[in-house]
């Protein structure tokens, strides 16, 4: 039956997709937008919950201790809602926040009720909210819901700060960093949380009278989350659509100096690359970063020699695709307002993807001279971000220079209109050049259109690219629209898309454009057509072991440019999440391959082009993480093209909270095609320790052994925070074949010093 459900839906795609074009996107958002009428009115919900905010004349020591006088006369924030696992109910442990300020600083206040020992999962500076009691302080200084702060303190003053914008992210990365306060005090039946975050830590306007905000309570204790105000269940805790108000007196929010961040850095390294014949080499080398305010709502950060040195390790993954896997980004210096980049396109096509910057296609550092970008509002309304990135050469890899310029426009109550422009100049000499012109130069261009209703439970986009290459000017265009509307139970996403062979990103990634040969070695350049569509049914059951169950239906499906098929996958699966903290779920996915091009998983002889029908069954199970030992599992058996693939992942974590963490992760993937195609065993192994001392000093090992990537990696950094953003790195990193193994290939011992300047 699933077979048959998806070849109809696959010729329902073909028929659409092959008269699909950029005109057809606004007729189809238009259509989708009538949907909306009759959205809740979140100005009104926004005046169920406001605060109002008055200020403190007496300095306050952050300590823990709710003592100084202003905290007896605030206004209190409580009543907090159940949110997870779901809104039936009271939430089992209530929460109260004080708020105050002064000239220099906004102050919060939380007394969290609660009893015994607090559950933490570990020590370690931005490790975020999930598996810990802790408690979230979400600001959108601007009230617009379209991006704002997050602040996060657990029980025992473990700090995590993030940005949020209004995108399609499960969570938050906890990637970037800034400057704030805190402390924690347990009494026995509460523990208090006191927060000092400066005013110059955040973006703002002085004469913006109401900001939006929203408190999150994590009790991990009883796998319970609540809100101040009421989130509905399908939203995320910290979503912008549902803050409440926190009122400023008619004089506005102070206003505060310029800040001027100096962050420099001193390294150095030993390192030996002998797969490469190159021979024991030290060096050192020093650089900085700087972030300027240039007003109350605008940063400009600037780079000279960045050093990522600290930065952890990729994690590896088993790849069973015909195409490259995106990996995300970690560099701290490309992650402040990374959205306004970042979110062009959809996942798997993006037109700027900042691993490009500073990294080839392989991982390989290539060396940043110099760099500027400035972000934030120009107005309440308008963000803009503009950047320019200069790399150096190394070997026969030129220098490059990266730009980026963006516009963003709030528009209705929470949407908003996009466009970019982006360009790759590489400074390859003219010979060069004429041999290879597409690598001269790389341009970008694009529109989005994204509409939110009020409540957040309807959204459309419609997208429009165009890349510029030296000779070409046919399809080189990328567009798509699509939808997704949501409700207690139900959740429908549709998204179709048309890309041509010749749009190029040169600093972007695109998932699927090049299509590997394996006999002839090369990869072919194909444009397509892309469809995914999903419907959820989700329960959300008041009582039982049950928090939330969901039934689902996915398709994702690819036309190559003749509109046959390439490959259509069709899943359809049900999941359960605990209440005690546990999830499992079932899949069975049918896939249907036209494959254009031999392709190989094995050392024998590749798999031929033609048809192929396969089907799979997937198992995933966790355990409840919060004890000290929990069990991670995926099964994945079933055919694959035309032989079988037997699959599992395990990892079993175990934690002394809250200082020490092992994580033994293993899969095995057992691929048997008939003569002559072959078989392999595919074995990755990635244990994990870490040892959180304190909240200042951390030590983490993570060792990957892959045998698809031919590469068995040691990766062991120890970090020691002397002061609040300042920070001593020793890093050694080591790598092996697998095949033949322990033959080495390079190894490198580095420390990194860094110290935050606050001007």
């Amino acid at each position: 039956m699933l077979l048959a459900l998806q070849k109809g839906y696959c010729t329902l795609i073909n028929i659409l997709l092959s008269n699909f074009s950029f005109k057809h996107t606004f007729i189809i958002v238009m259509l989708f937008s009538s949907l909306t009428i009759g959205a809740q009115n979140l100005s009104e919900f926004q005046k169920s919950f406001q605060f109002n905010i008055h200020p403190t004349t007496a300095p306050i020591k952050i300590d823990g201790i709710l003592d100084e006088p202003v905290w007896a006369s605030t206004e209190i924030a409580k009543s907090f809602n159940k949110k997870y696992p779901n809104d039936v109910g009271e939430a089992k442990h209530q929460t109260e926040v004080r708020i105050t300020y002064d000239n220099e600083n906004i102050y919060f206040g939380f007394k969290v009720y609660d009893s015994g020992k607090a559950l933490i999962k570990g020590l370690k500076r931005d490790i975020g909210h999930f598996g810990s009691d802790a408690v979230g302080i979400m600001l959108d200084p601007l009230n617009k819901k379209t991006n704002g702060f997050y602040f996060v303190v657990s029980a025992l003053n473990v700090q995590s700060d993030d940005q949020l914008s209004n995108t399609f992210e499960d969570q938050p990365s906890f990637s970037w960093d800034s400057k704030w306060f805190s402390a924690t005090k347990d009494y026995g039946t509460y523990w208090i949380a006191e927060v000092m975050i400066p005013l110059k830590s955040i973006r703002y306007k002085p004469d913006q009278l109401q900001w939006g905000m929203n408190f999150v309570r994590v009790d991990a204790k009883n796998n319970e989350f609540s809100t101040w105000t009421k989130v509905p269940p399908i939203f995320k805790s910290y979503d912008l659509g549902y803050m409440g108000l926190l009122n400023w007196p008619s004089t506005g929010s102070p206003k505060t100096s310029k800040n001027i961040i100096l962050l420099p850095y001193l390294s150095g390294n030993s390192n030996e690359d002998k797969e490469n014949g190159k021979l024991l080499n030290t060096s050192a080398t020093g650089g900085f970063d700087a972030k300027v305010a240039l007003n109350a709502s605008l940063n400009l950060d600037l780079t000279v020699n960045p050093d990522f040195s600290q930065v952890e390790v990729d994690q590896q993954v088993t790849n069973l695709t015909r195409y490259s896997i995106f990996l995300p980004e970690k560099r701290a210096f490309f992650l402040e307002n990374s959205d306004l980049f970042s979110n062009f396109g959809m996942p798997f096509i993006r037109p700027f993807y900042s691993r490009t910057i500073g990294l080839d296609k392989d991982g390989n550092k290539i060396p940043i001279l110099f760099g500027a970008r400035m972000s934030g509002n120009i107005d309440p309304a308008t963000r803009i971000g503009i950047m320019n990135m200069q790399t150096g050469k190394q070997g026969n890899y030129a220098a490059e220079n990266f730009s980026a310029f963006t516009v963003q426009r709030s528009v209705l109550k929470r949407s908003v209109i996009k466009t970019y422009f982006l360009n790759r100049e590489n400074f390859i000499s003219d010979e060069a050049a004429k041999k290879n012109p597409l690598d001269r130069y790389g341009r970008n261009a694009g529109i989005s259109f994204e509409y939110t209703n009020t409540a957040g439970t309807f959204q459309s986009w419609t997208d429009f690219h165009k890349s510029f290459k030296a000779n070409i000017d046919d399809q080189d265009t990328y567009a798509s629209t699509g939808f997704l509307k949501e409700s207690k139970h139900w959740s429908f996403v549709t998204l179709i898309g048309n890309i041509g062979k010749n749009y190029y990103t040169d600093m972007g990634f695109v998932q699927g454009i090049d299509n590997y040969d394996a006999v002839r070695d090369t990869s072919i350049r194909l444009g397509f057509k892309n469809a995914f569509n999903s419907i959820n049914y989700k329960v959300l059951p008041a009582t039982g072991p049950i928090g939330k169950f969901i039934i689902k239906l996915d398709n994702f499906s690819t036309l190559h440019p003749d509109n046959s098929i390439n490959q259509a996958d069709t899943k359809f699966g049900m999941e359960s999440d605990f209440k005690n903290a546990s999830s499992f779920g079932i899949g069975f996915n049918n896939s249907i391959v036209n494959l254009l091009y031999p392709i190989s998983f094995t050392n024998a002889t590749p798999l031929p082009a033609g048809h192929y029908v396969y089907n799979q069954l997937q198992v995933i199970y966790f355990s409840d993480m919060r004890k000290s030992f929990g069990i991670e599992s995926t099964i994945n058996i079933g055919q694959f093209y035309n032989g079988e693939v037997k699959g599992i992942l395990l990892g079993v974590n175990y934690r002394g909270q809250p200082h020490f963490k092992l994580n033994l992760s293993a899969a095995f993937n057992n691929i048997v095609f008939p003569n002559p195609y072959g078989s392999t065993n595919l074995v990755l192994l990635q244990p994990k320790i870490e040892w959180d001392f304190s909240t200042s000093l951390f030590w983490t090992t993570f060792i990957q052994y892959n045998t698809q990537g031919n590469n068995f990696n040691i990766n062991s950094r120890l970090q020691y925070r002397f002061k609040p953003m300042s920070d001593f790195y020793l890093v050694y990193t080591d790598n092996y074949f697998t095949d033949p193994l322990f033959k080495n290939k390079s190894r490198a011992l580095i420390f990194k010093f860094s110290y935050w300047f606050n001007m």
